[in-house]
């Protein structure tokens, strides 16, 4: 293994690029990113849907969006970034014709973006069968910015090379550290996208190579002026790049100390504000001008949504599961993942990593090799993620953003500290043998990714002839006379209050379709009251009924979630037909009426411990509703319905809640309505002790001018300030401010 020594050879580019195992590394990266770019179909990488319209409004001249919630563009809250990735992919697109935008940009208005759905629908946009070439117009726009982004992800692995290079002098470990990097497939991912991340990436581990670089010797005010430019690029880039201004503070700080000048703490520290402030400082101002705020923060949350209320350690804590994965590989709108065995591999890799790394460091203080100088450079490679991840938490806390790949800033440092654990816990021959094992692993795991996650998950529908389809029963239904429902399969005939259903339609298409109708399977009881839908574009959220072709067919499996609080016991069907998203009209059917009703499920009575209908819905980690009876779900006007409710306390109370139950019209008007303590007074809140199970009935008498209409049933509690309890899912987050039980059929006088 390569040592550090006085006479190293110089750690520069040119020196970086001259080392075969290095350009080999920076090669495969290069193939790899490319297949991402051309594998994820258009607008399916992260927020690319609003990143790319922000490149066409400054193509087109229209100069920096102003950023109001009431009157949001197609860049959405991403106008509110700043714009230097965006000006650059303006630029090298300036002559392409992008006028075909609105065809290519189809969005799907059902995307689960998010969330990982059982039965598709990540794709946040359509993707009409079309071949890769020739490229023209939107689709060429797009690639030109994404292999932009691809060039900007190698300049990454090379400014990881140098940073570990600068600081150890073992170009073993500089090459492990920048195959890390490389190989990392959310890295690669969002390198081959429109994404000003980016080239905020780049330019953080450029900036972080540079800090360590001048630590190491008298930069002059040449190289301050250098390092002002790059972190003025980067903080003209993305706000989080300010993260970056007191490590480079620090920077000048040591160096000054070290060489005992204050001439270099002064002339370092203006000749690295004076590029900052000129590149970027009119940004900021712009935000203060326009915001009232420099960072622009408001105006980005405004359209975002800003999250309330403010997460509490327990729910970041279980959000930990999710940053992980987005750190290694969570692709499309954050919906796509990858094979389970990656994240296990990725995970136990960088742990070993990470543990290892004090063995390393032990070896090369051992050697003589630790100064002064290389301590501040270690603790450069900490700071960076540290603060990366400090602004992080705090953005989190204003709204949903706990994605690992926004640690990419500091992806080169945190690279380094993995590589390093390689290194330390091998010695011998077996260290080059396994850490070209290591590397092979990440290169070959990362190439398969787009092939056997990101392709699958937007592939369109086989389409065969109606012949080829077996359904296990058969159907014979037409929507308005082009499209044919053959039949289903419903593999279950039981159903448990919370399972899915799932259930796979067969159709053919008889006619061509001139719009785009949205699919809806419902889940109905016995009083046609809906416990369970779902609503999507037919053939998984991928393949609207305009694509269809008259003749073919083809199947498409939904899978349907039901209502945890149904009523029990029950008699359930399936109901299924189109409807169009612009007005709800529904497409007719040949014989008469909007849907087809099929299949059975039969939900058995459930008592547990003496509890109906058993549930657990937690309340503020205060109170959990653990069951309810309902007499009927069928009520007239002016007539009454009564209600019990199961509480169990989670802990000794000690406050006084009110208890509401709602009935709610469809407009969200009250049809009925109760606010009282517990048994009408008898068993305050502040009475009850952890584990105590509480009955508490209610009669509601509805409004005596209710109309015919389906109502909503509400439950839960507020506090002494009105102030709801929030009904708190796993890992604590919050999820509505009521407990819908479920709904009501409401009959007016006399029908």
């Amino acid at each position: 293994m390569a040592r550090w020594s006085p006479n190293a050879k110089p750690n520069t580019v040119s020196d970086a690029l001259r080392q075969p195992i290095l350009l080999a590394i920076l090669a495969v990266y290069l193939v790899i990113a490319l297949s991402y770019s051309v594998i994820t179909p258009l607008f399916e990488a992260s927020d690319e849907l609003w990143h790319y319209p922000f490149i066409v409004r400054l193509t087109e001249g229209e100069g920096l969006p102003v950023q109001s919630p009431d009157q949001v563009g197609p860049w959405r809250q991403e106008g509110s970034q700043p714009p230097l990735y965006y000006f650059l992919g303006a630029v090298l697109t300036s002559q392409i014709n992008t006028d075909d935008l609105s065809l290519v940009r189809w969005l799907n208005p059902h995307a689960d973006i998010g969330v990982i759905a059982p039965d598709g629908n990540a794709n946040m946009a359509i993707h009409p069968p079309r071949k890769l070439f020739p490229l023209e117009g939107t689709r060429l726009a797009v690639y030109v910015v994404r292999w932009f982004s691809v060039v900007l992800g190698a300049v990454t692995v090379v400014a990881g090379y140098l940073l570990a290079n600068q600081i150890f002098g073992d170009r073993q470990l500089a090459l492990v550290s920048s195959a890390t990097t490389a190989f990392n497939a959310m890295f690669l991912f969002i390198t081959a996208s429109v994404n000003n991340d980016a080239l905020v990436i780049s330019l953080s581990a450029v900036a972080l190579w540079l800090m360590v670089r001048y630590i190491a010797s008298r930069p002059t005010v040449i190289h301050w002026l250098l390092l002002g430019t790059v972190l003025g690029a980067a903080c003209l880039t993305k706000t989080s790049a300010l993260a970056l201004l007191p490590l480079a503070a620090l920077t000048v700080l040591v160096v000054a100390i070290s060489s005992r000048s204050i001439d270099d703490f002064i002339y370092g520290g203006v000749a690295l504000l004076i590029p900052v402030a000129a590149i970027a400082g009119w940004w900021y101002w712009r935000n203060w001008r326009f915001y009232q705020d420099p960072l622009g923060l408001n105006a980005f949350l405004a359209i975002v949504g800003p999250r309330s209320p403010v997460p509490t350690l327990r729910q970041l804590l279980s959000e930990w599961k999710g940053f992980v994965m987005s750190y290694w590989g969570f692709f499309g709108g954050v919906n796509v993942p990858a094979p389970r065995w990656y994240y296990w591999a990725m995970s136990i890799l960088a742990l070993t990593g990470f543990a290892g790394a004090p063995l390393y460091l032990l070896e090369r203080v051992r050697s003589g090799w630790l100064t002064s100088r290389r301590r501040w450079q270690l603790v450069l490679t900490v700071l960076l993620p540290l603060a990366v991840f400090a602004a992080l938490v705090r953005w989190t806390l204003l709204t949903v953003a706990s994605q690992g790949r926004l640690m990419f800033p500091a992806i080169t440092a945190i690279s380094l500290w993995a590589a390093m654990g390689w290194v330390g816990l091998v010695r011998g021959r077996l260290r080059t043998l396994m850490l070209a094992a290591v590397g092979a692993f990440m290169a070959i795991s990362a190439a398969l990714l787009p092939f056997v996650a990101i392709r699958p998950a937007y592939a369109l529908p086989k389409v065969v002839s109606a012949s080829s389809l077996q359904p296990q029963q058969r159907l014979d239904a037409t929507f308005g006379d082009a499209i044919r429902l053959l039949g289903y399969d419903l593999p279950q005939s039981e159903l448990v209050p919370g399972q899915p259903v799932t259930v796979t339609l067969y159709y053919e298409c008889l006619a061509a379709v001139d719009a785009d109708y949205t699919l809806f399977v419902h889940l109905v009881n016995q009083d046609d009251l809906i416990v369970g839908q779902r609503d999507r574009y037919p053939g998984q959220g991928r393949f609207p009924t305009s694509l269809w072709q008259p003749g073919r067919a083809f199947s498409d499996t939904v899978v349907i979630s039901s209502n945890p609080a149904m009523l029990t016991p029950n008699q359930l069907g399936l109901a299924t037909g189109f409807y169009r998203r612009e007005d709800g009209t529904r497409l007719s059917l040949a014989g008469g009426g909007d849907a087809v009703y099929f299949g059975e499920l039969s939900v058995a009575k459930r008592v547990v411990n003496g509890v109906p209908n058993p549930m657990r819905v937690n309340l503020a980690d205060e109170v959990a509703l653990v069951g309810y009876e309902l007499e009927c779900s069928t009520v007239r006007a002016g007539e009454s319905v009564n209600l019990t409710l199961y509480w169990r306390a989670q802990r000794d109370l000690a406050q006084d809640y009110t208890v509401f139950v709602q009935i709610l019209d469809t407009q969200g008007d009250k049809l009925a309505q109760i606010d009282r303590w517990p048994q009408d007074g008898a068993a305050p809140t502040s009475t009850w002790k952890q584990g105590q199970l509480i009955v508490d009935r209610y009669t509601l008498v509805l409004d005596q001018d209710a109309q015919s209409q389906i109502a909503t049933l509400l439950v839960g509690m507020y506090d002494t300030n009105v102030v709801r309890l929030s009904v708190l899912g796993e890992g604590g987050h919050v999820q509505d401010t009521a407990v819908v039980l479920g709904k009501l059929h409401v009959l007016a006088t006399g029908s």
